[in-house]
């Protein structure tokens, strides 16, 4: 039996599993790792587009993972935070062929099935990964 509740497919709103880092380079997706995938938009889930994700754990047979951007939502923070949104910085990665630094969005967790990730794009180290863990458990929805 699933332990989550969609509230639009892909968002994750069950109990949270222990979140731990697990990142080995073996070609599969770990907690640690940013990898692409499609993420359905929050305004219309039947839309979304393919973008990169930290994978933060597993429940059952899906991966749970927060969107990344390169946007850096910094400069609109109060706005973002009004509107219920928490971004923490998770650097640069290969993830992004710009080398631009990306932020994880830890108020939307998507719960993503294995087999449609479209491919690694790196790892991120343990403490940032703890950071980002620790703020999806105080913002999470």
């Amino acid at each position: 039996m699933a332990t989550s509740i969609a509230r639009v497919p892909g968002d994750f709103a069950g109990e949270l599993p222990s979140l731990d880092y697990a990142a080995v380079a073996d070609g599969l997706p770990d907690p640690g790792e940013v990898v692409w995938t499609w993420v359905p938009y929050e305004e219309d889930p039947s839309q979304g587009k393919d973008r990169p994700v930290l994978v933060i754990g597993r429940v059952t047979v899906y991966l749970l993972a927060v969107p990344l951007t390169s946007k850096d939502h910094d400069r609109d923070k109060e706005q973002e935070e009004a509107e219920g949104r928490y971004w923490v910085d998770v650097g640069s990665g290969p993830w992004d062929r710009k080398g631009r630094p990306s932020e994880a969005r830890v108020d939307r967790i998507l719960q993503l099935d294995p087999s449609r990730v479209r491919r690694e794009g790196g790892a991120i180290g343990r403490e940032r990964f703890e950071l980002v863990v620790a703020a999806v458990r105080e913002h999470r929805r």
